[in-house]
């Protein structure tokens, strides 16, 4: 009798800690969705092998011109947009990993997963880096040439007019052992370069 009492205790107890995290994990995701999201920078950015993290200087201005205006079969972008995430709530907000959507000027620019945890505290901005990689030459394929190309003078600092990017995203969570995603995404809006 002692021993089937101590294992009806012991799985009481499971269950519990089962519900305390099930009810944490809701609350954390919860706490994201009410996040305040805002663009801080693109950093990381290269275009065809040009690493342009330092700025861009004179004599790359008319090779990248001439890369956007040729007949390149691959021109490979890549940059790491990162955002700032300020937890409004009373208690931390958290996710696993999440979908990434990226629109910009309605074009969708691409998709992926971002699979590292991250924690943010109750009053507290955090960065949100997120790594990118493109081939601006088969999103040219599907779109108008001359609005990929302002798309790009924008991230190299030459374009005339902003660019409006769209970024949602659809966090999961673990719960237990389960990982749950999100049945929305969390939409982030914001607008970089022009003059």
């Amino acid at each position: 009798m002692k021993r089937v009492f101590s294992s009806l205790l012991f799985a009481v107890m499971l269950t519990l800690s089962g519900c305390n995290a099930l009810q944490n994990s809701l609350t954390q995701a919860y706490n994201l969705k009410n996040c305040e999201y805002a663009y801080r920078s693109i950093s990381k950015l290269s275009i065809a092998g040009l690493n342009l993290s330092e700025g861009l200087s004179p004599l790359m201005i008319p090779r990248i011109l001439t890369i956007l205006s040729g007949n390149m079969s691959s021109i490979p972008l890549n940059f790491t947009v990162n955002m700032d995430v300020k937890n409004l709530s009373s208690g931390a907000a958290a996710f696993q990993s999440f979908l990434y959507i990226i629109s910009i000027d309605d074009v969708r620019f691409t998709t992926g997963n971002f699979n590292q945890p991250f924690h943010v505290e109750a009053g507290e901005t955090k960065v949100l880096p997120i790594d990118i990689g493109v081939d601006i030459a088969e999103i040219m394929q599907n779109n108008s040439r001359s609005a990929i190309e302002k798309i790009v003078k924008n991230f190299i600092g030459l374009g005339d007019t902003p660019s409006k990017v769209t970024i949602q995203l659809k966090p999961s969570f673990k719960v237990g052992e389960r990982i749950v995603t999100s049945p929305r995404f969390i939409p982030v809006d914001f607008t970089f370069g022009g003059k």
